[in-house]
């Protein structure tokens, strides 16, 4: 139904896009024929003009030929009189002489008469000539004129019949499109008979899944909140902590591959080695024999870097060792973990900087061999492609020594290279080595071809000879050893783009230094927890200790903060009986203070008192010496009894207070205790509720939606079918307006035919 519905919307979007070509193109062609009415118009009103102006013209003409035959009826009633008067002459001479000089006036005023009258037929000719070539001229111009409006006109006509048929074309089809949009209708209305059902079935479909899912996730919303109590794994921070599944077979796969990449090395090393060596052995014997000859500065001190060779590539050797020893069966290898790889770029970098330091002495030395007299023309050319080479050899270890740079950041700088950029990094890596292949192909090329041409110097040394062969096999060896790497490195460029997502589960990003560090300390932890967990048992917790704490273990489901919460308050609480303890330490000594006070004073009253018993007994007289030394005797008893006494009653308080103070304080942490623990049970069954709550909200808004959409397929599906009719009648309508304005744009075309077939013909006729 969909589909269906779509379809029939593009099509009314097309017919609605060529409707709407069409409309601008009867819109241009009704200016086009408003225009042509407006010349037509005017072309009208010049018309007028010119024919009253040929009117006047014509008017003028008829005067000045009824002008000429009067003026010439006049000549020749003249000419008549000349010859009567010239008759009369001849008859009487006498009459002439008297009348000579009448005639004489006469004739003067008929000559000036006469030469006015010829003037003025002349400029009527000439206005006459004048407005004829003007009126041709005219003529010419309207007949052209109205050629091009009669080929407009025609080119309009096709244009009207073309757009005719293609109007009669449009009606037909939409004609078909209305038969074929009415059976669709039908058949839309029993898809949505249908829809119906199956919405009916749906919902009830929906409400048994409704409350299948409801006690499902209840269930799993108990089993969360009990078994559950933080998820490591939604955060990539926490979830890079743990540790991945180990994959024994990916981790000996990368071991054989960083030992081929060993071997490898070393054996590029040693061609480096030899490269060198053989370089610096030449450096001395070519041009210039160091044991016959002192050579150059230049080539002395070219010499002596070359001698330090060993101290830069030997370490090449090294780092990879390094690297290749830290990649184990146990441990994690990615980019993050390869901590080793950060000191192989370090060592790249430092041969890298020894090339630089030597490549200006190795080009001014190729340069002072093709300065020397020895040097010929082919050698010279062979001297400059190999300083060309060096150069590249550079250029290419430059490139290496930033690719290889850029794979240790992840080590040491995790955000100095984006994950994205992992797969780019690696196959500019096999680029550079084919790049690298390549170049020392050239140069092994370019050295053979100096070697040969060295050889037919005339002071070539067996020397000189069994150093090139050397120099020629360390490249050949370079060549082979680079070129082995190059596609070594090619053809496991897959697994090691595919070894990027070997990481923790459900990890998006690949884990930092650090996090690195603690999950392989994590991993270690676990392999020695899975080892002790064969040693035997110890034995457990009893059961009904474990019961107990069980209840515990279930009501404590705080969260970090709340826990945080607590040991604040905990600690708040410890800072306050800290201050009361030292207040009443400090009360206690004061009190010990007064107690001292209050015993030194009832010391000296009882001292006090004794003296005046004593002098008392004294006085008395000798009879009664027994009762005094009987009351000697008492009164010392009575005085260091009071004493323990009183010391013993305060004792007494002392212990009953601090036995109180102790009581209070243990019922204090008791309540305490419970306040926290039933706090904790609130703020469980708060949670527990709000969850509840919220998935009772979200279950409702869910069948509140669903709800909606059946409602809402069911109103859609009514309005399009109301659009389908609404459209259908609109299509209808508007194809009789275009039939409408087609006839009018017709009936215009028909009377402008007309008109210019009717200026056409008076034109002719003028």
């Amino acid at each position: 139904m969909a589909a269906g519905a779509a379809e029939l919307q593009g099509k009314y979007q097309k017919l609605a896009q060529e409707y709407s070509k069409l409309r601008a193109q009867n819109q241009v062609l009704k200016k086009g024929v408003v225009d042509e009415q407006a010349n037509s118009a005017s072309l009208k009103e010049q018309l007028k003009m010119k024919d009253q102006s040929l009117r006047k013209l014509q008017q003028e003409m008829d005067s000045l030929t009824f002008r000429n035959q009067q003026l010439a009826k006049r000549v020749e009633l003249l000419q008549d009189e000349l010859t009567l008067s010239e008759a009369r002459g001849k008859k009487s001479k006498k009459s002439v002489e008297s009348s000579s000089q009448l005639s004489q006036e006469q004739k003067s005023v008929f000559n000036e008469d006469l030469q006015k009258k010829i003037e003025e037929n002349e400029r009527l000719h000439i206005l006459f000539f004048e407005a004829d070539e003007q009126h041709k001229r005219l003529e010419a111009e309207l007949r052209t004129r109205l050629e091009v409006l009669e080929t407009d006109a025609a080119q309009h006509q096709a244009v009207v019949d073309s757009l005719t048929k293609k109007y009669t074309d449009a009606i037909e089809k939409l004609q078909n499109d209305k038969a074929k949009l009415e059976i669709k209708s039908q058949t839309l209305e029993r898809e949505a008979k249908d829809c119906r059902l199956r919405t009916e079935e749906c919902q009830q479909q929906l409400k048994n899944l409704q409350a299948a899912l409801g006690s499902r996730l209840e269930e799993s919303l108990c089993i969360i909140n009990e078994k559950v109590p933080f998820n490591d794994t939604r955060s990539n921070r926490y979830n890079a902590l743990n540790v991945p599944l180990h994959n024994r077979r990916y981790q000996l796969k990368l071991r054989d591959l960083a030992g081929k990449a060993l071997a490898f090395v070393q054996e590029l090393v040693t061609a480096l080695l030899n490269f060198h060596t053989y370089t610096e052995q030449k450096v001395q014997i070519f041009p210039i024999d160091s044991a016959t000859d002192t050579i150059s500065p230049l080539n002395q001190k070219f010499s002596q870097y070359l001698h330090e060779n060993a101290s830069y590539v030997r370490p090449l050797e090294e780092g990879m060792l390094h690297l290749f020893e830290s990649i184990t069966e146990d441990t994690v290898t990615v980019l993050e973990t390869t901590v080793k790889l950060k000191a192989f770029s370090e060592h790249l970098a430092s041969y890298l900087c020894f090339l630089r330091k030597i490549l200006p002495y190795q080009l001014k030395s190729l340069e002072e061999e093709c300065e020397s007299s020895l040097c010929t023309a082919a050698l010279r050319a062979r001297n400059m492609e190999l300083h060309r080479d060096m150069k590249r050899l550079t250029a290419v270890f430059e490139k290496l020594h930033t690719y290889v740079s850029l794979l240790a950041l992840p080590s040491t700088k995790p955000e100095g290279l984006l994950r994205t950029n992992y797969n780019f990094v690696f196959t500019n890596i096999a680029a550079s080595l084919h790049g690298f292949h390549d170049v020392l192909k050239d140069i092994s090329k370019h050295y053979s071809q100096k070697a040969t041409l060295e050889q037919d110097v005339p002071t070539a040394t067996q020397k000189l000879i069994t150093t090139n062969d050397c120099i020629l096999s360390s490249v050949a060896a370079l060549t082979n050893g680079a070129g082995k790497i190059a596609s070594f490195f090619s053809n496991n460029l897959d697994h090691f783009t595919a070894s990027l997502s070997y990481g923790p589960k459900g990890g998006t990003e690949f884990i930092s230094p650090l996090s690195a560090e603690c999950m392989l300390q994590y991993k270690k932890k676990a392999a020695a927890y899975m080892k002790s967990l064969k040693k035997p048992c110890a034995d457990s917790v009893p059961y009904e200790e474990a019961l107990a704490n069980r209840r515990v273990l279930l009501s404590s489901t705080e969260s970090r903060e709340g826990l945080a919460q607590q040991v604040q308050q905990s600690l708040e609480k410890i800072a306050k009986l800290e201050q009361e303890k030292e207040h009443w330490m400090l009360e206690a000594q004061l009190a010990k203070i007064k107690l001292e006070k209050e015993n030194q004073k009832l010391k000296n009253s009882l001292s006090a008192n004794l003296t005046e018993t004593m002098q008392e007994h004294s006085i008395l007289p000798n009879v009664a010496e027994q009762k005094k030394e009987t009351t000697e005797k008492r009164e010392p008893i009575k005085s260091t009894s009071l004493a323990p006494d009183v010391e013993s009653r305060e004792d007494l308080i002392k212990t009953h207070y601090m036995a109180r103070i102790a009581e209070l304080t243990s019922h204090l942490q008791l309540a305490d205790s419970k306040s926290v623990h039933f706090h904790a049970e609130c703020r469980a069954l708060a949670k527990r509720l709000s969850l509840a709550e919220k998935s009772k909200e979200s279950l409702t808004e869910e069948l509140k939606a669903a709800s909606q959409n059946i409602s809402r397929l069911q109103d859609e599906l009514m309005t399009t079918k109301r659009s389908y009719e609404d459209q259908l009648s609109m299509m209808s309508d508007h194809l009789c307006s275009m039939n409408e304005t087609l006839t009018k744009q017709r009936e215009e075309i028909d009377t402008l035919k007309m008109a210019s077939k009717g200026n056409s013909k008076k034109n002719k006729s003028r």
